[in-house]
């Protein structure tokens, strides 16, 4: 069988995984021996028990493949390494993901270990009156949403480098998180940027001061990319994202793929849109495999749910946008479907 080997466990890589392994001898490399449903993390800050729903080990999902728990260090046309060992392959697909700040998305090697962390920041939670939330894109918006639907006691300042929240979406979404947030007492600075942070004391790039017992930062993903430095360096792109073809291919490569948030792709780094690009390097793994013409990836716009708390939330398809009680719904439902579909 041909060796396949997937970098990265997250929605990109373990959809590749587990839909390789009948036909392939697939490896899956990662930091952790689980996979995590990332979207769902904010509800643990509030609710740490919610890490159980949210959680699988690759072992339980995977039945064929390989787990193999350690860092990428350098990839080359042949094999890749982690530390001093060579892993060969005939196809590799890097799916190795993006780097956000604590607690969002750590990668502990151990769910229990992860657990522990989160727990950390839900204990560090329940202590503070003032909660400083530093964006004011979806993970801010949703931050402070769960926060809002626990706590009544916090006051939540939340500082935006924009003129509005979620800034590349519907006008109509935004309005709506608006008025979510500020009904509920949040208060909400735009055109900002939290420069530095001191003895609970945050200064602004205009000089403003903010005083929070806690602070969350939720600016923006940064790719992990490090792994692609030695041998492919003219591969990244000025924002150290790996450029890829039409096909999803290394461009110059043929049996090198990468999909999800490392790619230099120009769409939004949804959960959704790196399992719909993990799909295409299946099929063109495949075509490779049997002289069948490779596929192209088409964007297209796919819906996105904006949870605000349990009870409240927002979908978007395009222009059209409706909230309340139902997109929350749709957003529990995503949750269960995806852990319980790798169970099947």
């Amino acid at each position: 069988m041909k060796k396949v080997i997937v970098i990265g466990g997250g929605f990109a890589g373990s959809d590749v995984a587990k839909k390789l392994e009948k036909d392939f001898d697939v490896t899956l490399i990662d930091l952790a021996n689980y996979f995590e449903f990332t979207p769902g993390v904010l509800r643990t800050i509030v609710k740490p028990e919610h890490i159980k729903k949210i959680q699988i080990l690759h072992y339980s999902y995977l039945k064929k493949a390989k787990v193999v728990i350690g860092k990428v260090g350098e990839v080359t046309k042949r094999y890749v390494k982690i530390g001093s060992r060579k892993m060969m392959f005939d196809y590799l697909a890097i799916c190795s993901g993006s780097t956000y700040s604590s607690p969002i998305k750590d990668r502990d090697p151990v769910m229990d270990l992860r657990a522990k962390n989160l727990r950390s920041y839900y204990d560090k939670l329940c202590k503070s009156k003032r909660v400083l939330i530093i964006g004011g894109g979806l993970v801010g918006i949703e931050l402070a949403g769960e926060i809002l639907s626990k706590y009544e006691d916090k006051k939540i300042i939340l500082v935006h480098s924009k003129d509005r929240l979620m800034e590349r979406n519907p006008e109509k979404a935004s309005r709506y998180a608006k008025r979510y947030l500020e009904k509920r007492g949040v208060e909400i600075i735009y055109n900002e940027k939290v420069i530095k942070g001191k003895d609970k004391i945050f200064s602004t790039d205009r000089g403003r001061k903010i005083k929070s017992d806690l602070a969350f930062l939720c600016t923006g993903i940064i790719p992990n990319f490090e792994l692609m430095k030695k041998n492919f360096p003219s591969k990244l792109n000025e924002r150290n994202q790996v450029k890829v073809n039409e096909y999803l291919q290394l461009v110059g490569e043929r049996k090198i793929f990468a999909a999800g948030d490392v790619n230099d792709l120009n769409v939004e780094k949804t959960a959704q849109n790196a399992q719909l690009q993990a799909k295409i390097v299946v099929n063109n793994i495949y075509a490779l495999e049997n002289g069948r013409e490779l596929a192209s990836y088409i964007f297209k716009k796919t819906p996105l749910v904006i949870s605000l708390g349990k009870y409240n939330g927002i979908y978007c398809h395009g222009n059209f946008v409706f909230s309340g009680f139902i997109p929350a719904l749709i957003k529990v439902f995503i949750e269960k479907w995806e852990m319980w579909k790798r169970k099947l």
